[in-house]
């Protein structure tokens, strides 16, 4: 009588804290330690301060132009052989940026590491989606949504210790360092018993489902209602960094203070993301989903109304809690909608949505404040984010099973 082999163990957030959550900590680092030079090593080469900030933008406009791709080829190589690929191409474009000579050397590197940061962001997402069973998955994505924010909260103190002995090529070495060590994490530790299938090569036929554009477009009702909410959530996050130090300028506060306020509301963010992934595992994404984006949206209407230092640090710790709360909700949302056959290439899209949204927002910030003030422009975030929330309301899925 033959006998039947045991079933895998499930999968644990203890057992993923080794293959999956440690290296998206030390990938963190290196994106936090880079985050605050790519202005000043573009300054560094003569570009003004527009062209800087545009070269800065380079990463975001990498990340979209390659999400649906990195889909396409993690459906093909396989998760762990897609973040492989990912962090070679990373290597050689913070090499380019550390040794730029040009501002077309940099700005090229630059783009090459959102090429990269996007194939790998959307490995470890297609990874946890496959691996993780439906009633510990929001547990699971927004603690490693998690962990890349403590890297990235990290990696600016990281970086500057380099940069005491290296210049600003320090930090580039930073994030070179550590993703090298976040794949060496990924090669040496086993992969869960559980979760060995979701490392493999998917099988000819099963990744593309007939094309990644086939699969975009069977799916494209979910892209047109709730990736619209992810898009709207994006941009409401991406412009929380640009609107809390504009503000404070015209407040008159200096850096110091602004760093300071800065600081304090990413540290309530950063505490937020364990809690905000229990309650969608418990309750439903839409109680995490629609009060983030009620709590963003409430804090840019009462953005403007601040008058000194005091008051702008209480706002700014309620973005950073509204943040913090919606942890991994775009990823969740994402895993949730996602089809078993072509998932990597559907997340590859559901990713292209959010990351819209990401640059989308502060180029709305920017061109709203051109034609009229800053005021008027945070009020506008303030109303999309009110229409998000109506938005994540009405499509988020209700139910307690996937």
């Amino acid at each position: 009588m033959t006998e039947t082999a045991p079933a895998p163990a499930p999968v644990t957030l203890r057992a993923l804290a080794a293959p999956v959550f440690l290296p998206s900590l030390l990938f963190g680092i290196g994106q936090g330690a880079i985050a605050p030079v790519v202005v000043v090593s573009a300054r560094d080469l003569g570009a003004s301060i527009a062209v800087a900030g545009l070269i800065a933008a380079l990463a975001g406009f990498g990340n979209i132009i390659a999400d649906v791709p990195a889909g396409a080829l993690a459906a093909r190589l396989g998760e762990r052989r897609t973040m492989i690929a990912a962090t070679a191409a990373l290597s050689v474009a913070l090499v380019m940026c550390a040794m730029a000579d040009s501002l077309l050397l940099l700005g090229a590197g630059i783009m090459m590491t959102g090429f990269a940061r996007a194939a790998w962001g959307l490995a470890r997402h297609t990874y946890v989606t496959e691996a993780v069973p439906y009633e510990l998955r929001a547990r699971a994505l927004s603690t490693l949504g998690g962990t890349q924010r403590i890297g990235m909260f990290i990696g600016p103190f990281v970086g500057a210790a380099a940069m005491t002995w290296s210049g600003t090529q320090g930090a580039y070495w930073v994030h070179l360092v550590t993703a090298l060590a976040a794949v060496g994490v990924l090669l040496a530790v086993p992969t869960p018993p559980g979760a060995a299938d979701a490392d493999r090569p998917k099988k000819k036929g099963e990744g593309g489902h007939g094309g990644t554009l086939k699969v975009l477009r069977e799916h494209l009702p979910v892209f047109r209602t709730l990736g619209v909410g992810a898009m709207l959530l994006g941009a409401l996050r991406a412009a929380r960094p640009v609107v809390i130090p504009l503000w404070a300028e015209y407040l008159g506060l200096d850096p110091a203070a602004t760093s300071i306020i800065f600081g304090l509301a990413g540290a309530i963010d950063m505490a937020m993301f364990y809690p905000a992934g229990k309650v969608m595992d418990r309750f439903g994404r839409v109680w995490v989903g629609v009060p983030c984006m009620l709590v963003m949206a409430t804090s840019l209407l009462l953005l403007p109304l601040t008058h000194n230092a005091g008051t702008l640090l209480a706002v700014a710790l309620l973005m950073g809690f509204g943040n913090g709360i919606g942890s991994g909700i775009i990823m969740t949302l994402g895993a949730d909608a996602s089809p078993d056959v072509g998932r990597a290439n559907f997340l590859g899209g559901w990713r292209l949505c959010a990351d819209l949204g990401n640059a989308g927002g502060p180029l709305l910030v920017s061109g709203i404040a051109a034609v009229a003030t800053l005021g008027p422009a945070i009020l506008a975030m303030g109303v999309i984010g009110l229409l998000g929330a109506g938005a994540l309301a009405k499509w988020i899925p209700r139910r307690d099973e996937p």
